[in-house]
């Protein structure tokens, strides 16, 4: 074990690599698909809206139709590192296929990465060291050669990527670098 601490980007920081029509994206197929998520995916999802999820017309935010909690939803999702982590928890369970290939590819391409079972909201953020020489371009092109019949949005699974592996590509390793994987 190496003696540098590891140092952690808060979840939220993920809203610099997403475009806002692909958080809108990814809140909604949450909301939507609320009720296909195991107990403790919506509980958890319930407790944060109710804290902090403002839908007017509600005292309590968790109560509100999928459609009006949208907009809410994203504008904490922009702010509480928690309501991400638990957010993009819920889309990786509802993209249980997309999560198995992502994780697959990642091992053949040498990541340290958890388990997929692994439950990545106990995490403090997400670690900013990215393995040398890989881009999302080139983590999506070895995606399409892995599974060719794979019918996904290079945006899903970039932010995959992201949450199997936990990183963001905020500082890139250099070649022969061992510490960034």
């Amino acid at each position: 074990m190496s003696d540098k601490q590891a140092s952690f980007l808060p979840f939220h920081a993920i809203n610099e690599f997403m475009t806002d029509e692909f958080r809108q994206q990814v809140v909604r197929k949450v909301l939507t698909h609320q009720e296909d998520l195991p107990e403790s995916h919506r509980a958890a999802l319930n407790r944060l809206a109710k804290k902090t999820v403002n839908v007017p017309g509600f005292r309590n935010g968790a109560k509100a139709p999928a459609a009006l909690k949208i907009k809410p939803f994203i504008q904490a999702f922009e702010k509480n590192p928690q309501m991400v982590a638990e957010v993009i928890s819920a889309w990786s369970v509802l993209n249980p296929e997309l999560q198995t290939q992502v994780y697959d590819l990642l091992v053949s391409l040498d990541w340290e990465v958890l388990p997929p079972e692994a439950d990545r909201t106990k995490l403090p953020g997400f670690l900013p060291q990215w393995p040398y020489d890989q881009d999302f371009d080139r983590i999506n092109l070895a995606f399409n050669d892995k599974y060719p019949s794979a019918q996904v949005d290079t945006d899903d699974v970039s932010l995959m990527v992201v949450w199997v592996s936990g990183r963001l590509p905020v500082k890139v390793g250099t070649a022969g670098d061992e510490t960034a994987s």
